[in-house]
């Protein structure tokens, strides 16, 4: 498993759930038919499929589930997102109508909070639609509770649109958020073995469990020269959004909040969570969060391929803390007095340099027509 945990836990209440032994059999018996699975098969059958997959169960989110984001531990962070974007829309020149979109919104909670915080700036809100990129059924239920009860649930409702894919947005101006989004998008593995690579691959052991096989030799030429045994790992998902984001001829600009490294990497970053712990990958299909980090230097030249502009990546802390964390969190400490240590514990499990601080990253992604945006310029 890599160093840091990039799905942050508190201590969780314990929760009953059936074993998936149904995907088990459904993988097992398709691996004796096929052949071995690559990695980013298995990691899409664990995670999307229509009945057994992870992305469908309701409660993977907050203290009863598997892990926790940014947006459940304050706040804050939501707020700085909503503030960030309603500063783009004026220096995009506050183009109407404007697309907010989410792409992989969890219970919601970030866009509340965005949402509630974008309204400090009174034109922005008025001129939005907001557009959710969401796959699971459960998890929409939960962001409709969230974006549509309470104070300003209606007003919002009239421009709230749920999506499958990116690609079904309107056209048109658009901010795209993505807080550890690119990190869940199925990644192929390759292995370096005998002056080749060769796909790691998925296969049955003696004893029926599942176990990391090599593959065939696949055409791959790495950045730096691998050592025998060295993993690379790439990820076809970003390439599709980075081409949806470049088919949309009118300004836009995504910002892309996750975990890994800056520079170049090797190495076997694929993890599984479940009930706040880490966990074997490979034992319980559809049981667990499959992740794996992103590389953000990998990421910038697909950015450049697709004639977009990528700013960053920065550390989230320093994302954070030119946004405004700290002076957010001492007006809201001031009028929660009751829970002023509470709060400062959160901002300080954002911004800690031995955590999410430093290991989560900030990247833009833009129209090279619009100005680098703060803070990154």
């Amino acid at each position: 498993m890599p160093s840091g945990a990039p799905r942050q836990s508190p201590m969780p209440a314990p929760q009953a759930e059936a074993r998936p032994e149904e995907l088990r059999t459904e993988l097992a018996e398709r691996i004796r038919r096929d052949g071995p699975l690559p990695v980013d098969r298995f990691m899409r059958l664990c995670l999307d499929h229509p009945v057994h997959g992870y992305w469908r169960k309701p409660d993977s989110i907050g203290a009863r589930g598997d892990f926790v984001t940014a947006p459940e531990i304050s706040q804050v962070f939501g707020e700085l997102i909503g503030l960030w974007c309603a500063l783009m829309w004026e220096g995009m020149g506050r183009p109407a109508p404007l697309r907010l979109v989410e792409l992989g919104p969890g219970r919601g909670t970030l866009m509340r909070d965005a949402l509630r915080a974008g309204r400090t700036l009174p034109m922005f809100l008025p001129h939005a639609s907001v557009h959710l990129v969401e796959v699971s059924s459960p998890m929409r239920r939960l962001q409709r509770e969230a974006l549509l009860s309470g104070k300003g649930g209606q007003a919002c409702a009239a421009r709230l649109e749920w999506h499958e894919t990116f690609d079904e947005v309107p056209v048109g101006p658009a901010i795209v958020i993505a807080n550890e989004f690119l990190d869940a998008l199925p990644i192929r593995q390759l292995v370096y073995r005998g002056q080749a690579w060769h796909e790691r691959v998925v296969g049955l052991g003696p004893h029926g469990g599942f176990r990391f096989e090599v593959g065939g030799v696949v055409d791959f030429q790495s950045e730096a020269p691998p050592s025998d045994g060295a993993i690379v790992e790439l990820r076809a998902g970003e390439e599709e959004l980075l081409r949806a984001l470049a088919r949309r001829t009118a300004p836009h600009v995504a910002l892309i909040i996750d975990y890994g490294p800056a520079a170049e990497a090797f190495g076997d970053t694929l993890q599984a969570v479940r009930r706040h712990a880490y966990a074997d990958p490979l034992a319980e299909p559809g049981a667990a969060d499959l992740t794996a980090h992103v590389n953000f230097a990998a990421l910038a030249r697909k950015v450049r391929a697709a004639g977009l502009v990528a700013d960053g990546p920065v550390p989230q802390a320093q994302f954070l803390g030119r946004l405004g964390i700290i002076e957010r969190t001492a007006r809201l400490m001031a009028v929660n007095p009751a829970r002023a240590g509470e709060i400062e514990a959160a901002t300080h499990r954002l911004m800690s340099p031995a955590g999410m601080g430093q290991l989560f990253k900030a990247m833009a992604v833009r129209s090279p027509a619009l100005p680098s945006p703060p803070p990154f310029g």
